[in-house]
């Protein structure tokens, strides 16, 4: 009878050994199922934008399709605040990070913690002056900024005084924007621009920093700002000073789109956020998990006029 006993005792224990092993195979191999998604951070500028808006659904929506997880943080456009974002980043351990910097030259320290911490960065519409970056997706903003100037040449005849609204001071797309629209317009005789004034990329402070402009300069034929947001905010001012002057803007926003149907404002150059935010989340996960990727990946550009 002891045999008996000691034989079945035997075969409960190897049979709990046997579902241990298997329990424990399976939560293993759970782990490396879970282990095997992407994990991207994404330090967006500001999400108080349409523009950056629908880049971040972009990113989504793609990030969704490739089965990773994308971490989405605001940074309010404060310089300080996207590096104290990306430190949380660095601390959740994710494996890859995409960065719209408020600051082409402040987000340099936050890209060179990444580097350190080992989690590769890419860039995104804006690009980091330091730090080392395995990519960067964005328009090509010198020929977008180039393609604005040609623009309101082509509409004044040549001629007229020009007013130039820059976005953030620091940022590679005020800059660059800037530059392509001064290779457009710079040295063309009879065309003059009046004012170059900064109004971050805001909407309220485009409106305010035209009507200041306004008061100073009673001749104005035409507005080139950066970004959509100041062209409506200026639109706003000239309205109300009863002018009749063209708007060119840059990100073909909704309300930028429908002012220029309307024949609010004349132009506005397209960006494609949506694909920018897409290509950034799928060069993110090939990143992440060690294929190769370009150094840039340009975004088409186009300029949209009333039909």
């Amino acid at each position: 009878m002891k045999k008996v006993w000691f034989s079945l005792l035997t075969a409960l224990l190897v049979v709990g050994l046997i579902a241990g092993c298997s329990s424990q195979s399976g939560l293993e191999q759970q782990e490396e199922k879970q282990d095997d998604g992407v994990t991207i951070g994404f330090s967006i500028s500001t999400l108080n934008n349409p523009f950056f808006v629908t880049l971040k659904e972009g990113a989504e929506k793609a990030a969704k399709e490739a089965g990773a997880e994308l971490i989405v943080v605001d940074a309010q456009d404060d310089s300080a605040k996207q590096l104290s974002d990306v430190e949380d980043l660095i601390q959740k351990k994710v494996d890859i990070l995409l960065i719209n910097p408020t600051d082409s030259h402040a987000v340099s320290s936050a890209v060179e913690s990444a580097n350190q911490a080992g989690i590769p960065v890419i860039t995104v519409d804006r690009e980091a002056e330091g730090g080392e970056t395995v990519a960067h997706i964005a328009s090509d903003n010198v020929s977008g900024g180039k393609m604005a100037g040609e623009y309101i040449l082509e509409q004044l005849g040549g001629k007229g005084n020009i007013v130039e609204l820059e976005g953030i001071p620091g940022t590679s797309a005020a800059r660059d924007r800037g530059k392509g629209f001064h290779e457009a317009v710079d040295g063309k005789p009879g065309v003059k621009v009046v004012a170059s004034q900064p109004a971050d990329f805001n909407r309220a402070k485009g409106l305010n920093v035209m009507e200041n402009i306004l008061q100073s300069h009673k001749d104005i034929q035409a507005v080139f700002a950066h970004n959509d947001e100041m062209a409506l905010g200026a639109l706003e001012a000239i309205k109300a000073a009863k002018k009749e002057i063209l708007v060119v803007g840059f990100d073909a926003i909704e309300d930028a789109v429908k002012a220029v149907e309307k024949g609010d404002m004349a132009a506005t150059i397209a960006q494609k956020p949506e694909e920018m935010g897409r290509i950034a989340a799928e060069v993110a996960v090939k990143a992440a998990k060690g294929e190769k990727v370009e150094k840039f990946y340009p975004v088409e550009l186009e300029l949209i006029t009333k039909k």
